[in-house]
């Protein structure tokens, strides 16, 4: 090998040796949760009914009353208290406090980028309701009103889009079980959020499944917007 493309691979092996695990993990849901996303696109453009997708509802509903859910009456009434943290209206409010905290701190330009990395995964969630348009479930009644699109669930997209950017942007500079924390609570919403949906009947399970992907990956779009950004102004001082 001449000794010029020795120096090139070499230089680029001291690149890649330089990249954190915790990138290439980043890296790698992304990429996976894309590929999945349009997978489900894929399907439900279709039009073929996922197995699932009809499988779990039916599941979680008495077989003699379909209108009847499984479990002790008051898990209903919980699954409608968890799916409203993922409602535009609680969404909404946080956003609005957690970026005015920011900006009564004196860090203005992270109270922007809080504001349209949430806004921007909103518009993406409305713009791929409309250009996919698949309509709600009747596999089984629902248990809230419901009268929009179905894929992707709002509810599953816009709560990781939500509390998975807030709980990365929170945790950074913390120590390691401060950040695992966060990051666990932020996780751990976003599921029982989604799965509400399917609990209630107003949502497949691929809807919840799509929500999910396309909002992580957004998330981690914007974290990795946000530590580019930092890295560049920290440059530019020194």
């Amino acid at each position: 090998m001449p000794n010029g493309q020795l120096g090139a691979f070499r230089a680029l092996f001291e690149q890649f040796k330089c990249i954190e695990p915790v990138t290439l993990m980043l890296f790698g849901i992304v990429a996976g949760g894309a590929l999945l996303f349009e997978h489900l696109v894929g399907e439900v453009l279709e039009g073929e009914p996922l197995k699932f997708d009809a499988a779990i509802p039916l599941a979680l509903r008495q077989q003699d009353n379909l209108a009847v859910p499984l479990g002790p009456s008051w898990i209903p009434h919980a699954a409608a208290d968890i799916t409203s943290l993922g409602s535009v209206t609680v969404l909404s409010l946080l956003t609005v406090m957690v970026t005015l905290y920011f900006i009564v701190s004196g860090k203005r330009a992270l109270a922007l980028f809080i504001a349209l990395s949430i806004s921007g995964g909103w518009l993406i969630s409305t713009v791929l309701k409309v250009a996919v348009g698949r309509p709600r479930p009747d596999i089984v009644p629902h248990l809230v009103h419901v009268s929009d699109l179905s894929f992707p669930s709002g509810h599953a997209m816009l709560s990781a889009v939500t509390y998975l950017t807030l709980g990365a942007l929170l945790a950074r500079g913390r120590p390691l079980a401060s950040r695992i924390y966060l990051i666990s609570c932020a996780i751990l919403l976003t599921v029982l959020i989604g799965f509400s949906r399917i609990y209630l009947g107003v949502h497949y399970p691929s809807d919840v499944l799509g929500g999910w992907c396309a909002g992580t990956v957004w998330a981690i779009f914007c974290r990795w917007i946000f530590e580019r950004l930092s890295l560049t102004s920290q440059r530019a001082r020194h």
